[in-house]
Protein backbone atom coordinates (compact mmCIF):
# COMPACT_ATOMS: atom_id res chain seq x y z
CA UNK A 1 0.00 0.00 0.00
CA UNK A 2 1.42 3.38 -0.99
CA UNK A 3 0.97 5.72 1.93
CA UNK A 4 1.67 9.43 1.74
CA UNK A 5 1.61 10.23 5.46
CA UNK A 6 4.40 11.89 7.44
CA UNK A 7 3.84 11.42 11.19
CA UNK A 8 5.09 14.14 13.52
CA UNK A 9 7.39 13.80 16.52
CA UNK A 10 7.36 10.35 18.10
CA UNK A 11 4.26 9.19 16.23
CA UNK A 12 4.17 5.90 14.32
CA UNK A 13 1.66 4.80 11.64
CA UNK A 14 0.76 1.12 11.96
CA UNK A 15 -1.46 -1.13 9.84
CA UNK A 16 -3.16 -3.59 12.25
CA UNK A 17 -2.71 -7.26 11.35
CA UNK A 18 -5.84 -9.32 11.76
CA UNK A 19 -5.39 -12.46 13.81
CA UNK A 20 -6.08 -15.79 12.17
CA UNK A 21 -9.63 -17.10 12.41
CA UNK A 22 -10.33 -20.04 14.71
CA UNK A 23 -11.28 -23.26 12.96
CA UNK A 24 -13.12 -26.38 14.03
CA UNK A 25 -13.69 -29.83 12.51
CA UNK A 26 -16.61 -28.66 10.34
CA UNK A 27 -14.81 -25.63 8.88
CA UNK A 28 -14.10 -22.06 9.82
CA UNK A 29 -15.66 -20.34 12.81
CA UNK A 30 -16.86 -16.88 11.77
CA UNK A 31 -17.36 -14.27 14.47
CA UNK A 32 -19.18 -10.99 13.95
CA UNK A 33 -16.93 -7.89 14.04
CA UNK A 34 -18.45 -6.85 17.38
CA UNK A 35 -17.26 -10.09 19.04
CA UNK A 36 -13.70 -9.95 17.69
CA UNK A 37 -10.77 -8.79 19.81
CA UNK A 38 -8.96 -5.69 18.65
CA UNK A 39 -5.67 -6.64 16.97
CA UNK A 40 -2.55 -5.88 18.99
CA UNK A 41 -0.02 -6.53 16.25
CA UNK A 42 0.70 -4.43 13.24
CA UNK A 43 3.16 -3.49 10.53
CA UNK A 44 4.88 -0.11 10.77
CA UNK A 45 4.10 1.95 7.65
CA UNK A 46 5.69 5.28 8.61
CA UNK A 47 7.60 6.84 11.52
CA UNK A 48 8.10 10.40 12.67
CA UNK A 49 11.52 11.99 13.13
CA UNK A 50 11.49 11.40 16.91
CA UNK A 51 10.83 13.54 19.96
CA UNK A 52 12.92 16.43 21.19
CA UNK A 53 14.70 16.23 24.55
CA UNK A 54 15.01 19.13 27.00
CA UNK A 55 18.05 20.49 25.12
CA UNK A 56 16.23 20.44 21.77
CA UNK A 57 18.13 17.40 20.48
CA UNK A 58 16.17 14.91 18.39
CA UNK A 59 15.85 11.41 19.89
CA UNK A 60 15.29 8.97 17.00
CA UNK A 61 12.63 6.24 17.25
CA UNK A 62 13.58 2.62 17.94
CA UNK A 63 11.07 1.26 15.41
CA UNK A 64 11.44 1.55 11.65
CA UNK A 65 9.23 1.12 8.60
CA UNK A 66 8.56 -2.58 7.97
CA UNK A 67 8.83 -3.69 11.62
CA UNK A 68 6.05 -5.88 13.01
CA UNK A 69 5.15 -4.58 16.45
CA UNK A 70 2.95 -5.40 19.43
CA UNK A 71 1.10 -2.41 20.86
CA UNK A 72 -1.14 -1.66 23.82
CA UNK A 73 -4.69 -2.97 23.36
CA UNK A 74 -6.59 0.32 23.32
CA UNK A 75 -3.74 2.55 22.14
CA UNK A 76 -3.72 5.01 19.29
CA UNK A 77 -6.14 6.77 17.04
CA UNK A 78 -7.65 4.82 14.16
CA UNK A 79 -8.07 6.33 10.71
CA UNK A 80 -9.56 4.96 7.50
CA UNK A 81 -7.69 5.80 4.29
CA UNK A 82 -9.45 6.64 1.01
CA UNK A 83 -9.13 3.01 -0.12
CA UNK A 84 -10.75 1.80 3.13
CA UNK A 85 -7.61 0.54 4.84
CA UNK A 86 -7.66 0.93 8.62
CA UNK A 87 -4.46 2.43 10.07
CA UNK A 88 -3.46 3.52 13.57
CA UNK A 89 -1.51 6.53 14.76
CA UNK A 90 0.44 5.53 17.88
CA UNK A 91 3.00 7.20 20.10
CA UNK A 92 6.19 5.20 20.31
CA UNK A 93 5.51 4.65 24.02
CA UNK A 94 2.33 2.71 23.05
CA UNK A 95 4.50 0.12 21.27
CA UNK A 96 5.42 -2.71 23.61
CA UNK A 97 7.78 -4.80 21.45
CA UNK A 98 9.18 -5.46 18.01
CA UNK A 99 8.56 -9.02 16.76
CA UNK A 100 11.57 -10.64 15.08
Amino acid sequence: MALNIKPLGDRVVVEPLEEEQATFAGGQLVLPDTAKEKPQQGKVLAVGPGRLDEDGKRIPLEVKVGDTVVYAKYAGTSFKTKDGTEILFLKETDILAILE
